[in-house]
């Protein structure tokens, strides 16, 4: 898609519009309910909530105090009160609670709930069973988006991976049908929309429902093209140690919302430091995509530049000394102090993760996606839960075993289930049911290895009369790609010559030059031959349902690409890592082209695996 004369790359849309708007809209909704009024808010919105509409605006528009929702008895004195909720049918019980308590006691209140993004039959029906239907009075907040940086947008739903992918619950899908309606109609007309994944479709046509309902406005569009794709087209890469800068810091500190919160170990003091992580922070901007072995020589050369910048005071008169007093040294201090933590932030990381152990664990990782020396892998993770090492830890490698050799042998998977169990509890049975219904942890089939398998259900795909798989013969496909899919679209570059990190080639330098995420690799592949032609066996290993549609933007493909048309967007349906975000912005560079990820949640192994914890 790229053509090798671009290498200027064009400027992002300005996603501060999104706060704007969602900052507007909730405060309409709160003068919906004039006078003093106490606000109840989840407390998974507390945190996105700061980045639109901090206490102070919150006071000017009539709140009078804030508490964080607990699903306990609440001790308000407030005539009016607003509730600030996800739909959740948990929360929305414990609203019906208060209001029944007050009833009781002969109180009278006006109560409001505003669900956020949207509200769901759900939750109107348990209002009406627990008889407080006429009582409260409901809206919606649709604050579908939250710019986490100039490139980043989350939409905070850490739970749409579990509900989506595990329960089967798709009420969520409208939810990014609507997000995406929100920046088309912002930042549109798109040219083209690619997808991969279930979901993927079913967002596309929910966004293409609201299209139609719509008027269309003519307008200059900011973003060409759109890319969404399913979190469970890839499982390996979000299993897969990170080892860039950005993914590290989420790792060991936990970002969220944009911000982290660095403890006394890094700030070198007695208290914590919460610190936004966005490219407004120069020193994080310039080495968040750094692969680690590069950040202390990266921050070192810094910190002689600073000092160089703040020897220039000595030999200045008074007259220079006053404009760079005015001009320079704020910066130069705010820069010092972002530089201290960064420093900071290093050493803790490298105290955690430079031990032998880490350097062990990426071995391992590195022969499972190359398919070597298997055995040695195996007796790793099995030392490594014997050990009990880390719970997380050890489910990480075993789904990363089990995903790389396509299912384990029957005697593996029950021995290895086995001492799991025996390490960290038998609760966990239900754990490994779900990751067996995700296909992320599953057994080979006796008799039958699941290659042949994936070689019958190709005849199937290959011939047209066979019509469409059955989702029976999905899930074994499905099953059976990572080694085939790796063959085809050389995800494991050749080792046979030195991977030089300070000057990478390749997305593979993201994963220390032993792997190229699917994920990523796809997108690159679809915006080259601009659709799947080619791809066809790529896309019958995946289990299919891509898609390439046109937009309904006018742009000609004979045209030159206009900057918009170099803006890719892309959607990833049930978390996104900091690694393929890393990995993007590397491709963007290489081709000319700017990434802008949309993300249901800022996911990790840790986190996706939690998601599918059951004890």
């Amino acid at each position: 898609m790229a053509q090798t004369g671009w290498r200027d790359a064009p400027d992002l849309p300005d996603f501060s519009l999104l706060k704007r708007l969602a900052r507007d809209q909730l405060i309409y909704l709160l003068e919906q309910l004039p006078g003093k009024k106490d606000l109840f808010i989840e407390a998974d919105l507390m945190s996105p909530l700061d980045r639109i509409a901090n206490v102070t605006t919150l006071k000017q528009h009539e709140v009078d105090k804030l508490y964080k929702v607990e699903h306990k008895p609440i001790f308000s004195t407030s005539d009016q009160l607003c509730f600030l909720i996800r739909p959740r049918v948990q929360t929305v019980k414990w609203v019906c609670d208060i209001v029944n308590a007050d009833k009781a006691v002969g109180r009278f209140r006006q109560y409001k709930i505003i669900f956020t993004p949207q509200k769901f039959y759900v939750c109107d029906t348990v209002l009406e069973e627990q008889g407080v239907y006429g009582d409260v009075t409901t809206d919606e907040w649709g604050f579908y988006l939250l710019p986490l940086d100039d490139d980043i947008i989350s939409m905070e739903l850490p739970e749409f991976f579990r509900d989506n992918f595990l329960e089967g619950d798709q009420r969520w899908v409208t939810t990014a049908g609507s997000a995406l309606h929100l920046l088309h109609s912002l930042y549109g007309p798109f040219n083209k929309l690619y997808g991969i994944g279930r979901t993927a479709k079913m967002a596309y046509e929910s966004w293409r429902e609201l299209l139609e309902e719509g008027e269309q406005k003519p307008q200059k569009p900011d973003i060409g093209n759109v890319f969404l794709i399913d979190r469970d087209v890839d499982f390996v890469t979000p299993l897969c140690s990170q080892v860039v800068y950005e993914g590290l810091v989420d790792d060991i500190f936990r970002i969220k919302c944009g911000s982290v919160e660095f403890g006394p170990d890094v700030t070198s003091s007695d208290k914590s430091i919460k610190v936004m992580l966005n490219s407004q922070d120069k020193v994080f901007n310039e080495i968040r995509n750094e692969h680690f072995s590069n950040v202390f020589g990266f921050l070192s050369q810094k910190a002689r530049n600073l000092q160089t910048a703040y020897d220039k005071r000595q030999g200045m008169d008074i007259k220079q000394m006053k404009t760079f007093v005015s001009e320079e040294l704020k910066g130069l201090k705010q820069e010092h102090r972002l530089l201290s933590l960064h420093i900071g932030a290093s050493e803790s990381i490298m105290k955690k993760k430079t031990k032998q152990d880490f350097q062990e664990l990426l071995k391992t990782e590195h022969s499972l996606l190359e398919g070597f020396e298997v055995r040695e892998c195996i007796s790793y993770v099995e030392e490594h839960i014997n050990r009990q090492v880390s719970m997380i830890e050890s489910l990480r490698l075993l789904c990363l075993l089990s995903i790389t050799e396509n299912g384990l042998l029957p005697k593996d998977y029950r021995s290895l289930k086995a001492q799991y169990l025996q390490s960290y509890g038998i609760e966990h049975l239900l754990t490994f049911a779900n990751l067996r219904q995700l296909g992320i942890l599953v057994e080979q089939q006796p008799g039958e290895t699941l290659t042949v398998m994936e070689s019958k259900v190709g005849k199937l795909v290959n011939d047209k009369t066979a019509g469409k798989l059955t989702e029976t013969f999905s899930s074994l496909a499905k099953k059976s790609n990572f080694r085939a899919l790796s063959r085809r679209l050389t995800l494991v570059p050749k080792s046979d010559e030195e991977y030089d990190l300070r000057v990478p080639k390749d997305m593979a330098y993201i994963f220390s030059g032993a792997y190229v995420p699917l994920s990523c690799k796809l997108i690159e592949q679809v915006l080259e031959r601009d659709g799947w032609t080619g791809l066809e066996e790529v896309t019958r290993m995946i289990s299919g349902h891509e898609f390439a549609v046109s937009g309904g933007s006018n742009g000609g493909e004979a045209r030159v690409k206009t900057d918009a048309q170099r803006i890719i967007l892309v959607m990833f349906l049930g978390g996104c890592t900091y690694s393929e975000i890393a990995a993007l912005r590397f491709l963007g560079k290489e081709k000319g082209l700017k990434f802008i990820v949309v993300t249901t949640a800022i996911t990790n192994s840790g986190r996706m695996l939690e998601a599918l914890l059951d004890h």
